[in-house]
C-alpha cells in the first residue's frame, strides 16, 4: 500500500479508521488519534504546509514516547487493547461478526502501521519541498498484526489484556480498578526465614494458578513479620504465570461482591489483598467479609482468592463488656464473631523469631546488602538494635542492616 498510496486511499483509509469496531477504544488513544489527524489534514490539504506540519509534530511527539518503530507501537496497543472480542473470546467464544470484523481490523491496522511520512507526502504536490520544512520521519517494519494477535490470544491467561498487561498491581477506588504504577518490588528470595510458613502460601498460589480449589488465606502473628511481604512477593514472583494482586481496603468489602463478579470471566488469576484486617464488634463490614468468605448464591469464582493479614488471630475486636448486657444468646453471638477466621480455608502463623532465627535472617541480609562486618560484632549489634526497637522480627533485622549499609550507626 505504501508504494501506490493515493489522495483517494488516504481518504478511504481515514474512513475505515473511524470505523473500527472490535478496537474502537483505539481511537481514544492520542496516538492513533494523531495519526487520523496527519490523514485528514492529507485529505484537506490546500496550499499551507502548517497544518500538515502542525499534525506531523504532534503525532511524531506522542509517537517517541513510545517508540521510533510506527509498525510496532501501534501493534503493541493492539495487542494489549481491552476489547469486546477478546472478553467474549476469554468467556467462551466471540460469534461469526466479531470474527470477521478482527480479522478485517487487525489487516487495516497493519496497513496504517506500515505508512511512511514519504508515502503520505507522496500524494501531495512538492513533496519534496514539504519534506524538508517537516520532522524527521518516523521508523517502520514488516509486521503480521494477524498472526501476533493468535500468538497473544494463546498466551492471554499469562498476559492478560488491557490495564492487566501493562500493571501487575491495583488499588480499588470507587468500585473500580486502578493500577499502581510503582509497586513494591519485593522478592522472595530476599526474605531469609519464614520459609516454612511461605511454603504453604506458596502451595496455595500454584493451585490458584493450575485452575485448582484455592483456599482464601489469613496471615496472623506478629508485627513486622513479614506477613504482607510475602504476599506481595508471591504476587511479583507469578506475576509472569498470569497473577495479578489488587489490594482492597476494609471499608471497600461491600464491593467485592461486584468486583468479584467482573473478574470472573477473566483469564487471570486473582489475589485479593486485605491488609491489617481487624473489625469491631459493631462493623459492617464483618458481615460483608463473611459474606464473601462463605460465598454467596453465585459461587466464589476459581480465579480469584482473598489473603489477608493480621497482627489479631481473632479478627474482631472483643471488650469484657461485650460479654455483658441483654443478649439472650450471647455466648452463640460471641462464638460467631470469634469464629471469622475459621471461614478462611489455611490459615499461616508467622511468630516473632527466637535468637538464632532472628540471627539468621540478619545475616542474609547483610550478605545481600554487602556489608562487610564480623559476624560476632554485627549480631551484637543487631540484638542492641532490636530492644531499642521494641523486639526481633525480620523488618528490625531489615532496618538495622539497611542503616549499617548506609554507614549510619544503628
Amino acid at each position: 500500500m505504501a508504494m501506490q498510496l493515493t489522495l483517494t486511499g488516504v481518504r478511504d483509509l481515514y474512513a475505515q479508521l473511524g470505523g473500527l469496531v472490535i478496537f474502537r477504544n483505539l481511537l481514544d488513544k492520542a496516538l492513533l488519534a494523531r495519526f487520523r489527524t496527519v490523514l485528514q489534514t492529507i485529505v484537506q490539504y490546500k496550499e499551507s504546509p502548517v497544518p500538515l506540519a502542525e499534525a506531523l509534530g504532534a503525532f511524531e511527539f506522542s509517537l517517541l514516547q513510545k517508540g521510533d518503530d510506527w509498525s510496532a507501537v501501534l501493534l503493541d496497543l493492539v495487542l494489549e487493547d481491552d476489547n469486546l472480542w477478546i472478553r467474549k473470546a476469554a468467556a467462551g467464544g466471540a460469534g461469526e461478526v466479531a470474527q470477521a470484523c478482527l480479522v478485517r481490523e487487525l489487516s487495516l491496522l497493519q496497513q496504517a502501521g506500515a505508512l511512511t511520512m514519504p508515502s503520505l507526502l507522496s500524494t501531495l504536490p512538492n513533496a519534496d519541498h514539504l519534506t524538508a520544512l517537516l520532522p524527521a520521519p518516523w521508523k517502520v517494519s514488516t509486521l503480521d498484526y494477524a498472526a501476533a494477535y493468535r500468538q497473544r490470544c494463546a498466551q492471554i491467561s499469562r498476559t492478560g489484556y488491557g490495564l492487566f498487561a501493562h500493571y501487575r498491581a491495583f488499588t480499588l477506588e470507587n468500585g473500580a480498578l486502578v493500577p499502581v504504577r510503582c509497586p513494591d518490588n519485593q522478592r522472595l528470595d530476599q526474605m531469609p526465614g519464614y520459609e516454612r510458613e511461605r511454603r504453604k502460601v506458596l502451595e496455595n498460589t500454584q493451585a490458584l494458578l493450575a485452575g485448582k480449589p484455592a483456599a482464601n488465606v489469613l496471615l496472623y502473628g506478629d508485627a513486622g513479620t513479614g506477613k504482607s511481604s510475602t504476599v506481595k512477593a508471591i504476587a511479583n514472583e507469578y506475576a509472569g504465570q498470569g497473577l495479578r494482586l489488587i489490594e482492597v481496603k476494609k471499608n471497600q468489602l461491600y464491593q467485592l461482591p461486584a468486583l468479584m463478579d467482573e473478574l470472573a470471566q477473566n483469564p487471570l488469576k486473582f489475589i485479593l489483598f486485605i491488609d491489617d484486617l481487624s473489625f469491631a464488634a459493631n462493623d459492617d463490614n464483618f458481615a460483608a467479609l463473611k459474606a464473601i468468605l462463605e460465598g454467596s448464591v453465585g459461587g466464589r469464582s476459581q480465579n480469584v482468592a482473598v489473603y489477608a493479614t493480621s497482627n489479631r488471630r481473632h479478627l474482631v475486636k472483643e471488650r469484657m463488656s461485650d460479654r455483658t448486657g441483654d443478649d439472650l444468646h450471647e455466648a452463640d453471638t460471641r462464638q460467631e464473631l470469634m469464629s471469622l477466621s475459621a471461614r478462611f480455608g489455611l490459615t499461616v502463623t508467622f511468630q516473632r523469631p527466637d535468637k538464632a532465627l532472628f540471627d539468621r535472617i540478619v545475616q542474609e541480609l547483610a550478605r545481600q546488602y554487602g556489608v562487610e562486618m564480623p559476624a560476632d560484632r554485627l549480631l551484637v549489634q543487631a540484638g542492641a538494635f532490636a530492644l531499642r526497637a521494641g523486639g526481633r522480627s525480620p523488618r528490625v533485622a531489615k532496618q538495622f542492616v539497611e542503616l549499617v549499609a548506609a554507614g549510619v550507626e544503628g
